[in-house]
């Protein structure tokens, strides 16, 4: 197969304007934002540094302390403070090429060279930061980067850190002066001290000479800080979250007709959660979501994979532009290759999804015993299964199921990004199709009726489907997602259904290899690592259960620039899954943008999404 770049012939050998075009845009060190970072570090360390610690720089200029005001002692050292504290928080943004960032850190290396100057008469410290000045000048078409989306939990955030950075250093500031100190207070007075100190009031410690306007002011400085940071956070215009628009949603509707069948992940690019970027001729899309820095990409490009390449080539200029860390997670060999190759990134093995040939199951054999002998007893216990596409339920049945859903889902955060659709039932969502277990006798008992389980799958192409989400009432006896996996198996020719996507299992071949005999000490050891994370992020478990229904394997990559990203994109991409939960309280979030019209969205969760 034979992949090219949009307005290039197909089977073309790329010539040296390709191979240059894709060095460009592949990733290559930012050494002048790397190396301006740390010396922002160091240099807000100095001033952090002149304005707490007393005898930090010896001062030579006697002649002209004799002439400066006195009472500029003081509030040199709280801008000083607050001067160095800023730079801390700016070198992150420096290191990103934030353009932002770029901008106060010009601003405040001369504030902070003033406040060396004045209170600690420190010209080596003036001379540090101008030479750190001089180079964010030099270099400033550097510092392009666009700002990140925004969201006011970055507010509580900010609140959090800098308020406890601020105690912190407050009884540092308290504590450095032991010869000036009036009697000896005690750790809880010192703290109280800080406290009152943050908020502009006088505590109850005490010191001699002018050390006290000089602690007060400093304290002062730094809940000043703290609260205009947290103010500006939580006030300034808010970037809208990712959402896929009616056009966008339609294109790749358009998309997925044509060329659904390739990836068992599609139909999951139609979260309205994403965002999404088209290649120049419209025929190939990648959908994202940017989590802390990162820009998540899931499963494979939607559309004609010779289009792929102009669809990654947006989506890395999208990254560069505002300097996030790309990543893709979970997609396929083929998709692999084609993000590697066209845009020099790394690809690692990620786990399996369990893939079942509707031709080659049954439930015959030694080796789905267990399976046969649990759907049998389910029967006989009254439970009956009905499989149908969402198109042929009535409104009143959708809405008693969405419900169950919601009340059934197992934790309180809302989990799913890269293999959940996040809604049951919406009109445009027809061709999927939905497997509900029901016992007829408790017909009138419970909320729900008789419902006592419900699958939702997704379309993949036109014979296929993909597992979506598994709920089922808490008190329902144990199997009803065997129960129902089965059903849709076995209701799957009627359908034109001829292939299943079940469940992602993490580190699925490391699992299995590990209990093998033979294996190796190393290999051993990463299976029992795997098995005690196992206690809260069902790799174990999800691996046997997919395993219980004989699929075939299909390996799933995550795409990756450095290795030293790995633990940050990890991180983001248990966020964007839900498993670690970062928002304001309920009732400081921003009231969320009405549905569209007909638009049912019920989180989704649990097995597949994790």
């Amino acid at each position: 197969m034979s992949v090219r770049i949009d307005g290039e012939k197909s089977g073309q050998v790329p010539g040296r304007s390709s191979v240059l075009r894709r060095m460009v845009r592949g990733p290559r060190p930012e050494v002048v934002p790397a190396l301006v970072a740390r010396a922002c570090t160091l240099v807000g360390l100095l001033d952090v540094a002149a304005g707490v610690f007393p005898r930090f720089r010896n001062s030579r200029m006697h002649r002209l302390v004799e002439v400066l005001p006195g009472s500029l002692g003081p509030f040199a050292a709280a801008l000083s403070l607050s001067a160095g504290v800023l730079l801390l928080l700016l070198a992150h943004g420096l290191r990103r090429r934030k353009r932002r960032a770029w901008r106060a850190a010009v601003a405040l290396l001369p504030a902070g060279a003033v406040a060396q100057f004045v209170y600690r008469h420190s010209v080596i410290g003036v001379l540090i930061s101008l030479a750190l000045l001089l180079p964010l000048v030099r270099h400033r078409s550097e510092f392009e980067a666009l700002p990140d989306p925004r969201s006011r939990w970055r507010a509580l955030a900010n609140f959090v850190l800098m308020g406890a950075g601020s105690l912190g250093l407050g009884l540092i500031i308290v504590s450095v002066h032991p010869h000036r100190m009036v009697g000896n207070p005690s750790l809880s007075d010192r703290i109280e001290h800080v406290l009152y100190g943050l908020f502009g009031f006088e505590g109850p410690v005490d010191y001699t000479d002018s050390t006290s306007w000089t602690v007060g002011f400093s304290l002062g400085a730094l809940g000043l800080l703290t609260a205009v940071t947290t103010i500006y956070l939580a006030f300034r215009p808010e970037h809208p979250a990712a959402r896929l628009t009616e056009e966008d949603e339609a294109r790749l509707r358009a998309l997925l007709e044509k060329h659904g069948g390739r990836d068992s992940l599609g139909h999951f690019a139609l979260r309205r959660d994403k965002a999404v970027v088209f290649s120049p001729s419209g025929k190939a899309a990648v959908t994202y979501r940017v989590v802390s820095g990162v820009m998540l990409a899931s499963g494979d490009p939607i559309g004609d994979v010779e289009a792929w390449p102009g669809a990654i080539e947006r989506f890395m200029d999208e990254a560069k532009a505002h300097s996030w860390t790309p990543a893709v997670m979970g997609c396929s060999e083929t998709g692999g290759e084609v993000w590697t190759r066209e845009t020099g990134l790394d690809a690692l093995e990620l786990g399996d999804e369990a893939v079942v040939d509707v031709a080659d199951f049954s439930l015959s054999g030694r080796a789905m015993r267990n399976v046969r002998q649990m759907v049998k007893r389910i029967e006989r216990a009254g439970y009956e299964t009905r499989v149908r596409r969402i198109r042929d339920l009535g409104e009143s049945e959708l809405e008693r199921i969405r419900r169950a859903a919601e009340d059934w889902r197992g934790t309180d955060t809302e989990r799913g990004f890269s293999m959940a659709l996040g809604r049951i039932g919406d009109p445009a969502d027809g061709n999927c199709l939905i497997a509900t277990a029901h016992k007829t006798e408790d017909a009138e008992t419970g909320p729900y009726g008789d419902l006592k389980a419900v699958l939702h799958f997704v379309p993949w192409g036109t014979d296929g489907v993909s597992l979506d989400l598994m709920r089922r009432d808490r008190s329902a006896d144990p199997g009803m997602n065997e129960l129902l996996i089965v059903a849709a198996l076995q209701a799957a020719p009627r359908l034109g259904i001829e292939r299943v996507s079940l469940n992602f299992a993490m580190f699925r071949s490391a699992l299995a290899r590990g209990e093998k005999i033979g294996a190796g000490p190393v290999l051993r050891a990463w299976r029992g690592l795997l098995v005690f994370l196992s206690r809260w992020f069902q790799i174990e478990s999800l691996y046997k259960f997919n395993a219980k229904f004989q699929p075939r394997w299909e390996p799933r990559f995550v795409v990756y620039a450095s290795s030293r990203d790995l633990p940050r994109i990890g991180l983001a991409a248990m966020r964007a899954e839900g498993f670690v939960n970062v928002a304001l309280p309920r009732f400081l979030r921003r009231t969320a943008p009405a549905p569209r019209p007909c638009a049912h969205r019920v989180a989704e969760h649990g097995v597949r999404a994790a």
